[in-house]
């Protein structure tokens, strides 16, 4: 196989991965919209229909860590392909629920089966292309999980509003189907030795996740500092980004009279910052590199979340809600690329850690905001993550001033220095 037609079958691996991304994540948003439907049907309140989010969400979060390490010990791809396909029937019994228990166990069995797709994805790019291009193909990955977050929601209003909230989920099940063929008809082109690597090398690497138990993989990548910087970065960012963004909707609504579908629709322009980085990144990285990014990025959610707090008036809220989308995958995809990296011998079970520190982030940033509401006001939490992301990128940024980009010899890569 030629190299040009190599790159072409890598290219288009990574697509088919983008397209499984976003089946997963929209699966996470699509009952947002629905919940009055469920909670008619079921007679019960829509706090409680709520439940059928946060069992995906808690599912979905708590088996990013078991994946990880299966990916190590046997085969990051064949897995997604695993998981991918599971998604069809789970997505059914989700379809045919006679009683509302039976849907939210059903949701949470989707969750816990998608939670193997994209941290593993981001593993197996982290094992197939050189440090340096890295990031740009992350930034492409990632347009599949973006638009799947405004997809998603899209997805269960406008199906739900046309047929039943029950459509939606067989709709899921023919998009997990449709990706696992493709998944399954490109496997045979993917390489199983990652490009930047010696091929003994990794062999023996992969060798040792077999050997180790689960924990021992755990505390293998814990014992990496660089690994925990990076962890603790992507908690911080994730509790700073999203413990405020979660309330931006309610303060635009009880502070502007903004109806509830129309805050909605503003906080998902996020959506669209996220996918202009996408666009960009490419150009981006090569002109100010992870530092410029991080260094923007982190002062850009600064200055988006100072927009929230005294813009005069709903409008401004559009480009702020944008420009948060934009800074933040600024630094969370210079976050990512330097996971796929922190510790390369036990690659999917650190990517499953840097995933489920950003899902607990995200939880422990939601209690932490309602608390702060509760307890003073919206105001000093929109403050107080205009303070703490620039400080974060400015930091990160530093830290990567004393961190090498890419790993140069074998002993770099055993030791995940």
């Amino acid at each position: 196989m030629t190299e040009r037609s190599t790159e072409y079958h890598v290219s288009r691996t990574i697509t088919i991965l983008s397209c499984a991304a976003f089946v997963s994540v929209a699966a996470i948003r699509i009952c947002d919209p629905m919940l009055p439907e469920i909670s008619g049907e079921y007679s019960i309140s829509q706090g409680q229909a709520a439940a059928a989010i946060t069992a995906y969400a808690l599912a979905y979060g708590l088996l990013q860590l078991v994946y990880g390490p299966i990916g190590d010990r046997y085969n990051k791809y064949h897995t997604i392909i695993l998981a991918t396909f599971a998604g069809t029937p789970a997505s059914i019994l989700v379809a045919i629920s006679p009683s509302f228990g039976w849907l939210v166990f059903s949701r949470a069995l989707t969750g816990a089966i998608a939670a193997g797709i994209v941290p593993l994805a981001i593993a197996w790019i982290g094992d197939n292309i050189p440090y340096d291009l890295r990031q740009a193909t992350l930034a492409r990955f990632i347009s599949g999980p973006i638009l799947g977050l405004i997809g998603g929601q899209f997805l269960g209003g406008f199906v739900a509003d046309m047929f039943s909230w029950r459509w939606c989920f067989v709709v899921l099940a023919v998009l997990y189907s449709a990706v696992g063929m493709l998944l399954y008809s490109d496997k045979r082109h993917h390489r199983s030795v990652p490009k930047e690597q010696d091929a003994e090398l990794y062999s023996a690497s992969c060798s040792q996740s077999r050997g180790m138990s689960i924990v021992s993989q755990f505390l293998e990548v814990l014992r990496v500092r660089w690994a925990r910087v990076i962890l603790i970065s992507v908690f911080l960012e994730s509790v700073g980004v999203f413990g405020s963004l979660a309330f931006v909707p309610t303060y635009l609504h009880v502070t502007y009279g903004v109806s509830l579908t129309a805050a909605g629709s503003i906080i998902a322009v996020f959506g669209f910052g996220g996918l202009l980085y996408t666009v960009v990144a490419g150009r981006l990285i090569s002109s100010i590199g992870e530092r410029g990014l991080v260094v923007i990025g982190g002062p850009l959610l600064g200055i988006s979340f100072l927009m929230f707090l005294f813009g005069n008036g709903w409008l401004l809220a559009i480009p702020a809600s944008f420009m948060t989308g934009l800074g933040f995958y600024m630094l969370h995809n210079t976050l990512q690329t330097n996971a796929t990296q922190m510790a390369p011998e036990s690659r999917g079970t650190a990517v499953a850690m840097f995933v489920s520190a950003f899902f607990l982030g995200q939880s422990a940033g939601v209690a932490i905001g309602a608390w702060v509401i509760d307890t003073a006001s919206v105001s000093w939490l929109f403050a107080s993550s205009a303070a703490i992301l620039p400080v974060l990128g400015v930091g990160f940024a530093f830290s990567l001033r004393y961190r090498k980009a890419g790993y140069s010899s074998a002993s770099d890569i055993c030791a995940g220095t």
